[in-house]
This record gives structure tokens, C-alpha cells and sequence, in this order.
């Protein structure tokens, strides 16, 4: 399962196609249930039960494509300053003094307030509310810079197709089955700028998280994956919103052998359990 190749050249790591993890081994009646992961050096028949599509893929291929065509390289302007590796340990300052629609707005006009945006922006384009028309619209309204967002309201809108979203198990209206959750949670684990002036800068967020649907009759179960993405940052009317960006696969480590959660206990935690508000 794949988006079309001529949308995709070039935008996925570089390999200029869409991946795909197809399913190793025959399922049981309920992929969820019992069984455990091994790593990687030995995958075991029970691994092969819970190595699906990743629907994650889908959805990073598809947000490049739909962001195709945005200007490339470091954020800013003249004034680019080269940035060095900086402490993975959080600085502890508060990152924001609001959210506007649910998203973190008002980040602070330095290198530290770039990371931060980035990185709840990250959780925002990979998200199961980039796939509702109506909740996408504000979204992209929020994040990207007002001369981006016309053009991308409407790559996004046929990027994320009826054709599409059936592709991962959703009706039009980006909802799942009755009976089933469908799952994007992004995770950021660290970021990094890799170019900052006052006007702009680029910051990679390394993420991981859980995505796919939840339910017994499922095709894709929500499993993990690990995935950067490279942010072009512009500051404009007061805060830093996005011009332009790119994902790559890993850096992945070797998987845990992990127990199996059953779909209920999937759903239920999605639904119990809120996200964060994403500080450098």
C-alpha cells in the first residue's frame, strides 16, 4: 500500500518511494491479544502477528506531499548561526503562556522557543485531527505562515482523499469503524536546530509513537515507529509558525519484547490519557 510514486520522489528519505511494512506471517482471530515482541536479531512467529502496514508511513508520505514544493534549507535569513549540540535534559523554562484551538501558541522569539514549537508542531502534523476536514482547516491556519496556507489547505485536502483515508480504515469524515479508535499519537524525543537567525530557523524533532486501529476486526493494529522531522521555522505575527518540512525514517532502536496490549486496552488508554504541552 503506497500513495502514488510521482508524490513522493525524493520526499521519504531519500529512497523515492513510499515504505511499506507488509505482514509477515498469517494472524490470529485477535492480533492484539497474548502474544510478545522479540527483537529484532531474532523476529519470532508472534512478532510476525503484530507487523502490519504501517499506517504511520502513510501519513508522513502523505504530509510531505502535501507540503511538496516548500522552499528548502535553513530557516532565517543572512544572519544564519551555526548551532551546536545541545543537552538532551529539558531547560525546565515554561515553553508557552497559551494554546489557541488545543495547539501551544506564543513560543518565545529564541533557538529554545523554536525546539519548542517544533515539537508540539510535530505532534500536531502527524495526529488523527490532521485527517478530520474540519479540525485539519485549523490547524493549518495555526501552524504554517499566512502566504503557505492557502496552497497547503488544498494539497492537504486532496492528500487526504476519501481514496485515502479508506486506505487506513476511515470514512470521509476521518472517523473510524464503529466499534474501533484509530491512533496517532507522536511523541517527541529530543530536537535539534541546526540553523537559527531572528527571523527564522530549522529544527529536526526525533519522534516516535503509536499509530494505527484499534479493534478486533482491524487490519492494521496499532503498532510503533520512529521517524524525524525537519521543520522550517519563520517568525511571524509574534510567534514561530511553520514555512516548510521534511521526515526521514529512525534513528529506530531494537524493539523491546514487549507484552502485547488487547485492543480494548489500546482504545481505552488513548482515550484516557492526555498529551503534553512540548518543552526544550
Amino acid at each position: 500500500m503506497s500513495l502514488d510514486d510521482d508524490r513522493n520522489d525524493g520526499l521519504f528519505g531519500g529512497s523515492g518511494e513510499t515504505r511499506t511494512r507488509l505482514p509477515e506471517g498469517e494472524g490470529g482471530d485477535d492480533v492484539y491479544g497474548g502474544t510478545r515482541r522479540s527483537g529484532r536479531g531474532g523476529r519470532s512467529s508472534s512478532r510476525s502477528l503484530v507487523t502490519v502496514v504501517g499506517v504511520v508511513v502513510l501519513l508522513i508520505a502523505a504530509i510531505a506531499f502535501a507540503n511538496r514544493g516548500g522552499d528548502e534549507g535553513s530557516g532565517g535569513g543572512g544572519d544564519d548561526k551555526k548551532t551546536t549540540t545541545s543537552p538532551t535534559a529539558a531547560s525546565g523554562t515554561k515553553p508557552v503562556g497559551g494554546k489557541n484551538g488545543g495547539i501551544p501558541s506564543g513560543f518565545a522569539h529564541d533557538a529554545q522557543g523554536a525546539q519548542s514549537a517544533a515539537s508540539n508542531y510535530a505532534v500536531s502534523l502527524v495526529s488523527a485531527d490532521i485527517l478530520k476536514p474540519d479540525r485539519r482547516t485549523e490547524i493549518v491556519r495555526q501552524l504554517f505562515v499566512a502566504d503557505k496556507v492557502s496552497e497547503l489547505e488544498g494539497k492537504f485536502d486532496k492528500t487526504y482523499s476519501k481514496d485515502f483515508l479508506e486506505k487506513i480504515g476511515l470514512d470521509e469524515k476521518g472517523n473510524a469503524a464503529p466499534g474501533q479508535t484509530y491512533v496517532s499519537r507522536t511523541v517527541p524525543v529530543g530536537t535539534k536546530t541546526t540553523a537559527y537567525s531572528d527571523g527564522g530557523a530549522s529544527v529536526e524533532v526525533w519522534c516516535t509513537g503509536a499509530f494505527g486501529t484499534a479493534g478486533q476486526d482491524t487490519t492494521n493494529p496499532v503498532s510503533n515507529d520512529w521517524f524525524t522531522l525537519t521543520l522550517k521555522l519563520r517568525w511571524a505575527d509574534g510567534d514561530w509558525k511553520v514555512e516548510s518540512f521534511q521526515s526521514k525514517d529512525g534513528p529506530a532502536p531494537v524493539n523491546g519484547d514487549n507484552k502485547v496490549s488487547t485492543a480494548d486496552e489500546i482504545a481505552k488508554a488513548v482515550q484516557e490519557y492526555g498529551g503534553f504541552t512540548y518543552a526544550r
